[in-house]
């Protein structure tokens, strides 16, 4: 038995390659990387190893964004990131760290991503400084960030983006609520709390949830609405998404390279995002129409719903919209806002 394992340890070295061996060569696969994906930003960190008398150092991070994808984020992304980050499967310990956004046909759309240590705020403030050089984002970025709150994560955030919203993964507070409420119930009750649309809505609902359960829900309130809730969204990311899920897609997607050697893990990525944008562009060639896919079924339905409706211009920029149910809401076409917030 003994030789079986070690035979197929030699027989894995073939097919994916040395663990040790591949990252001395991350250098060189860094400079081979910039060589053909321009504008590409490759960050290797370094650490002593522990032996002041030797002349290497210990790899700890290593962080890559690659150029077509940084310019098609600059160019038409919406202003909305989910952040992750995934355990490393090979002998060696640590974590993938990812930042995914969604493209105009709500699909997933990777950024960036990173071989670190461990989750820790070091680690995460390393990659979002990197993140934000390639960005462009200042300081006082209106950025939206949404994650499941992973470890030191928050911390990072609040130091290099102290205006930015972050939102919590509403799929992470139901994990944690239902460890003690785990009925049905509890969970339809979250959701429609989440999915309010209005602060009256939401108050409303958080009070039938107060008679339901109040511990449950004096539980939930110690969650700031701002984090969790629709109806606390500022808006100007231009999304109500509530969950990470297009982190969670991504994950999936490059689970099976997790378990490779660095750099077999990093070329994973880099061939199963080559092979997305190409997938992706075949799409949109049989495309109808002047919008994306699934921007043309939102559009439909919403057109179905307005038919029941009456606009009356106000002569300026802004449209009285009254419902059969006799709802009035205000719409303005030059900051394209409604007071329904849908």
């Amino acid at each position: 038995m003994d030789k079986v394992f070690r035979v197929k340890d030699m027989a894995r070295k073939h097919v994916t390659g040395d663990y040790t061996k591949q990252f001395e060569l991350l250098r060189d696969y860094a400079l081979e990387l910039q060589a053909t994906n321009p504008d590409t930003t490759v960050k290797i960190d370094v650490c002593p190893n522990g032996n002041p008398a030797s002349p290497t150092w210990q790899f700890r991070r290593i962080y890559v964004c690659l150029g077509p994808l940084k310019k098609g984020s600059k160019a038409c992304l919406r202003d909305l990131v989910g952040l992750d980050g995934s355990f490393m499967k090979g002998p060696f310990p640590g974590q993938v760290l990812t930042t995914v956004g969604l493209d105009s046909n709500n699909g997933i759309y990777p950024l960036a991503y990173a071989i670190v240590e461990s989750e820790n705020t070091a680690s995460w403030k390393w990659f979002l400084e990197n993140l934000r050089d390639d960005l462009e984002l200042g300081s006082n970025s209106n950025y939206t960030f949404i994650s499941d709150r992973k470890k030191g994560l928050q911390i990072a955030v609040d130091q290099l983006f102290p205006n930015a919203e972050h939102r919590c993964c509403i799929r992470h507070i139901h994990d944690n609520m239902r460890k003690k409420w785990g009925q049905t119930e509890y969970k339809d009750h979250l959701w429609r709390c989440a999915s309010a649309i209005t602060i009256l809505k939401f108050e409303h609902l958080m009070k039938e949830f107060n008679k339901y359960d109040k511990e449950a829900c004096q539980w939930l309130k110690h969650i700031p609405p701002i984090d969790w809730a629709r109806s606390h969204f500022s808006g100007r990311a231009v999304s109500d998404v509530l969950i990470s899920n297009m982190c969670e897609v991504f994950n999936g997607k490059i689970e099976k390279g997790r378990d490779k050697p660095g750099i077999s893990c990093l070329e994973f990525i880099r061939e199963y995002l080559m092979k997305r944008i190409c997938n992706f562009m075949k799409a949109m060639k049989k495309a109808k129409g002047p919008l994306t896919p699934t921007a043309t079924d939102i559009l439909d339905a919403r057109k179905k719903g307005a038919s029941q409706y009456i606009a009356r211009w106000n002569g300026e920029n802004k449209y009285q919209v009254i419902g059969a149910l006799q709802d009035q809401h205000v719409v303005d076409v030059r900051n394209q806002t409604c007071t329904c917030r849908k």
